[in-house]
């Protein structure tokens, strides 16, 4: 019987054509030591983007700002729903604050966080942050309107900065969710 056997015959690479691409080289000449990545499309706001890196700064100031208003006041602490606030907006500070580093980090060193088990990560505490602040604030919000509105002792209280916490966590909800549906977005499209 004469059969054909496969073989495996080995091809050159062809040559790039963009004269090493990208700053100032390290190698010179035609010596291109960049591997080229493949990388999925990066939507603005994924990890790993100037989109993102706004996004997580954005959540760090008003999640910080929220903290420090409640904080300040002399009477959140007999409140449970105020002292969830400080809990919430502070783990939320915390959270944005560490993700904005690696975010920074991806961006000096051109590194994708494209990364399945990265993206699940980052979609999980999201999840679980903008979840907590969201909560947080509305149990706030609910507080500060029976102190407001139906027991009218507002004149004795400090409303004006449980209503400014108050805001502010909502805001920062309200830039963690975009990151939350991004990254659940990127994973349920693989």
């Amino acid at each position: 019987m004469n059969v054909s056997h496969a073989s495996v015959h080995p091809v050159e690479d062809p040559p790039t054509t963009d004269g090493g691409g990208g700053g100032n080289g390290g190698g010179g000449g035609n010596n291109n030591n960049e591997v080229p990545r493949v990388r999925m499309k990066d939507t603005r706001g994924m990890p790993g983007t100037p989109g993102g890196l706004a996004l997580r700064i954005c959540q760090f100031v008003f999640a910080v700002a929220g903290l420090c208003v409640m904080a300040t006041t002399s009477d959140f602490p007999s409140v449970t729903a105020f002292c969830y606030l400080v809990a919430a907006t502070g783990l939320q500070s915390l959270w944005s604050l560490s993700l904005a580093i690696i975010d920074i980090y991806a961006l000096l060193v051109r590194r994708s966080l494209q990364n399945y088990r990265v993206v699940t990560l980052f979609t999980l505490g999201d999840g679980i942050t903008s979840t907590l602040t969201f909560a947080a604030a509305c149990a706030s919000a609910g507080i500060t309107v029976l102190i407001d509105n139906d027991l009218g002792s507002c004149a004795k209280n400090h409303c004006a900065q449980f209503e400014t916490a108050t805001a502010m966590a909502f805001i920062s909800w309200c830039t963690a969710l975009p990151s939350f549906l991004l990254n659940f977005w990127s994973l349920a499209s693989r």
